[in-house]
């Protein structure tokens, strides 16, 4: 007997892999996620938050998984950022609006460990095509012909035509497929928390620029708050072991008393920050997904926005190969993959890292340059709205035909029809 076939397997059950599982279902493919056992990921729990923009929330929508995320989440209705470099020139107070831009919010806060629940319920749900196989991991990976071969750690083997590798920065689905990487190192990191405190945030995120590097506090529903506060390793792994109540006094002193006296704090951790971008997302029937293909520092909340905008993208390039009869996991498929993520990716990239290297700058004209760009934002109304759409992502200002499908609202019924209209196009 044959080993089983399946049109697209994923590896990788973080919030992008579950999207790209559910998206390409979507897409009319049947997809095989191989995710780790229930139990074992619940004994490691993701305490972090993600800032998602509209375009995510329209993404989670239309794979049928915000009704169980919306009531533990917080909309982010402002940005505030805040000067506290000490530099020379100390730029101005800016905050951003949801609504000059037209905007309901510029996103909603959510717990990963909430998000990652709703997507796999979203994953077993009747109708799903996603066939969730759980396993410790996946150890062999053959590339070539018509089918990719996994095979996992208890010996199971199966055949894809497609496979998206959303396996980390350590990705064996990057590695297989012969993808190189360029990396690169930043000399701090990142200590992140959810806290309460006795002011309320007002929907407001906001942003201390920092000489170490940013401080965020972002809303969560209630007196809370998530919290990523950027410093030299050695400082932030000195913070993380600080007890609770010499933590809450740092933590009220870099807040300048914005939100109060800060009370219950959830356990700290502490990541090394990093850079990591791949010569292509797309190769030898794998795709990149998440950190897989990119992975920038927690700066704008842009990291699993890129990463949900993979997922939505490859939905959309499934799904047109499919209507075309095309091979979803051939090299077509994937170089117009590559094609569509290539300047989202670039242009997040340099954005994060000019932004954080000019707060680690000690020269004197990159805070002024800086310090202007800021002075601007908060002067000139437009300026102001381009950044915000900029930020957004590229659903901002673009036509909805050059948006992935999914990220749109009613996003599942235009995924077809854009197959279909590009299939007859094709043919004709």
């Amino acid at each position: 007997m044959g080993e089983t076939s399946t049109t697209a397997a994923v590896i990788g059950a973080g919030p992008a892999g579950l999207a790209a599982a559910l998206g390409a279902g979507k897409a009319g493919a049947d997809v095989v996620l191989a995710a780790p056992p229930q139990g074992v990921a619940s004994r490691t729990p993701d305490l972090r938050t993600a800032a998602l923009f509209a375009g995510s929330i329209a993404l989670l929508k239309n794979l049928g998984a915000w009704s169980q995320i919306a009531p533990h989440s917080a909309p982010i209705l402002a940005i505030r950022i805040i000067d506290d470099t000490g530099a020379l020139l100390r730029a101005p107070e800016v905050v951003f609006t949801a609504g000059e831009a037209g905007y309901e919010a510029f996103g909603w806060n959510i717990p990963n460990a909430v998000l990652v629940s709703a997507l796999m319920a979203a994953a077993g749900a009747p109708g799903s095509r996603v066939r969730v196989l759980e396993t410790a991991g996946i150890t062999g990976l053959s590339l070539g012909g018509d089918l990719a071969r996994l095979t996992t750690q208890e010996g199971e083997s199966f055949q894809a035509r497609l496979v998206a590798g959303a396996d980390g920065r350590n990705s064996i689905s990057r590695s297989a497929a012969g993808i190189a990487t360029r990396t690169w190192q930043y000399p701090q990191a990142a200590l992140v928390t959810t806290f309460a405190h006795t002011r309320p945030h007002r929907s407001i995120s906001t942003e201390f620029h920092r000489p170490a590097g940013p401080l965020t506090t972002v809303p969560l529903p209630g007196d809370r708050s998530s919290l990523v506060w950027v410093e030299a390793p050695d400082v932030a792994k000195g913070l993380a072991t600080l007890d609770d109540t010499a933590f809450g006094n740092a933590l009220e002193e870099r807040l300048q008393g914005l939100l109060g006296g800060v009370g219950e704090i959830t356990p700290r951790a502490v990541f090394p920050l990093s850079g990591l971008t791949a010569e292509a997302f797309g190769r030898n029937r794998v795709a990149l997904v998440g950190e897989a293909g990119h992975v920038i520092p927690p700066i704008g909340a842009q990291g699993l926005n890129l990463g949900l905008r993979d997922a939505a993208t490859l939905a959309e390039c499934v799904a047109l190969a499919l209507a075309r009869g095309l091979d979803p996991g051939g090299a077509g498929t994937l170089d117009d993959y590559n094609r569509r993520r290539r300047p989202d990716v670039t242009s997040r990239i340099a954005t994060v890292d000019v932004l954080n290297r000019s707060l680690l700058s000690s020269l004197l004209p990159v805070h002024l340059a800086r310090g202007f760009g800021l002075v601007a934002l908060k002067t000139f109304a437009p300026l102001r709205r381009i950044a915000i759409r900029e930020g957004l992502g590229p659903s901002g200002d673009r036509s909805p035909d050059d948006v992935p499908a999914l990220l749109l609202a009613d996003g599942v019924r235009l995924l077809s029809e854009r197959a279909a209209a590009k299939s007859h196009s094709s043919a004709a």
